[in-house]
């Protein structure tokens, strides 16, 4: 009995039934629709009042560099194993089956805290749409469920999960050309709010520049490394991405550097236009734009803000269909997880499971502080990968031509070990308490289920 057997590296690529139809610039656009969202339009306001003022485009900085270095690790594991799956597959190949299953397990967990945190945030700014003219919804459907306010469900949370689910089940082209008409409207608006608001940039705002110290700053890099996480749906694309082994590490970190430069320009922009006191509301870059008398422009950034929340909702929201199905062609969860549709060549049950949990997370249980489960969940799968790599370099020897390398190895990952693990350090207890809880269900269900109905115990 082995809780650590492994695929061989050779044998790792089995035909896949999905459909290989995406380029280079479809996974640029599919990590940066998972990757600019709430970190841009909402976080950026709330950290800079709370935490680091001025200074959180060092947060920024502190946040990416840590998210590059696990990207460049991504980018070789993706080059060198591209099966769809990303860090799963990657863990389970290096690592075993157990530490495989466990860093799928923690995936799961990050995509739909991501998926409801998102719907959840989507559906207030819809509600609050309605409220404006006159089409609001009552008191009972308009949140998740909370006996003290008297919401049940939030209506308009399921509605938009599930629409979202139906346009992933369509297959991948389809999908992601909603998603990458959406990020380009974004841009837009990103591209407006520093055009327009670097005219009205006092450098008094920027000055103390770090009021809360350096403490502040690391606070602040462990609350806006949230901003960066998406970047990894990219890696689950590989069995339908035409040339995975050039275009996967390619739209991994093409999509976390632009996403890097337009935060560190919104940062610079928004605190040199508005006192970061005043930044502790939930639509900063809109609120920015009002600030400095442009009401419009405020206007067309709320409503738009609105429409492109969507992107992170279907990128990750793919991701997870691919995952789930990835885990049950592994015989790891339920094998009818992994059948593909016939005419769309995407996962659907894998989708539908995905879209219908993220449902009622975001309809019904009220999420709170369990959000920040997210990050500690993928600090802990950026630290195992950084290891995984220094593990596949000893194992299988060195990136063949034309495979992706990681520079300076192992001195590279273990610099991101230990940049992930501080970053954890700086987390509360309740979600340390709440990680620990879900890494144990997870190795329970292992036991329990995956171990018995693995595809490995016929070999």
């Amino acid at each position: 009995m082995s809780y650590f057997r492994k695929k061989p590296l050779e044998a790792i690529e089995k035909p896949s039934n999905l459909k290989r139809e995406l380029k280079t610039m479809d996974l640029i656009l599919l990590g940066l629709g998972a990757i600019v969202g709430t970190g841009i339009f909402v976080i950026t306001g709330t950290a800079a009042a709370l935490t680091a003022g001025p200074a959180l485009i060092v947060s920024f900085i502190i946040a990416a560099f840590s998210c590059v270095l696990s990207a460049l690790c991504y980018a070789e594991f993706a080059s060198r194993i591209p099966v769809a799956g990303g860090a799963y597959s990657y863990g389970y190949t290096v690592f075993g089956e157990l530490i495989g299953w466990l860093v799928g397990w923690l995936m799961i967990c990050e995509y739909l805290l991501a998926n409801a945190s998102v719907a959840s945030g989507w559906s207030g700014y819809m509600n609050g749409f309605l409220d404006g003219i006159g089409l609001g919804l009552p008191i009972a459907l308009r949140s998740s469920f909370d006996v003290e306010t008297g919401s049940y469900i939030d209506v308009i949370a399921v509605l938009i999960t599930f629409l979202v689910t139906y346009i992933v089940i369509q297959g991948a082209k389809k999908a992601l050309r909603l998603n990458n008409i959406m990020v380009f409207v974004k841009f837009g608006l990103i591209i407006l709010f520093i055009v327009v608001g670097a005219f009205y940039v006092k450098p008094e705002n920027w000055t103390p520049f770090a009021p809360f110290g350096f403490e502040g700053v690391a606070t602040g890099a462990a609350v806006v490394f949230f901003a960066f996480l998406g970047f990894d749906a990219v890696s689950t694309a590989a069995e339908e991405t035409k040339n995975p082994r050039r275009d996967i590490p390619r739209g991994i970190i093409g999509s976390l550097g632009i996403a890097t430069v337009l935060y560190i320009a919104v940062t610079l922009v928004l605190t040199g236009i508005v006192p970061y006191a005043q930044l502790d509301i939930k639509d900063p870059v809109a609120f920015a734009i009002r600030f400095i008398g442009q009401d419009f422009i405020a206007g067309i950034i709320s409503v738009g803000a609105i429409a492109t929340l969507l992107t992170v909702l279907i990128s990750m929201t793919y991701g997870l269909g691919r995952l789930i199905y990835a885990i049950g062609r592994d015989g790891l969860l339920p094998k009818k997880l992994s059948e593909v549709d016939p005419k769309t060549k995407s996962p659907k049950n894998a989708t539908q499971l995905a879209g219908s949990v993220s449902a009622v997370l975001a309809g019904i249980v009220p999420l709170g502080k369990l959000a920040e489960l997210t990050n500690i969940v993928t600090l802990m799968i950026f630290v195992i990968l950084a290891i995984g790599i220094i593990k596949l370099r000893k194992d299988h020897g060195e990136p063949k031509e034309g495979e992706f390398r990681v520079p300076f190895v192992p001195i590279f990952p273990i610099i991101s070990v230990f940049v992930c693990v501080y970053l954890m350090i700086q987390l509360s207890l309740s979600v340390w308490i709440a990680f620990i809880i879900w890494l144990a269900l997870g190795v329970v269900f292992y036991l329990v289920y995956g171990y018995k109905h693995s595809e490995l115990n016929g070999e």
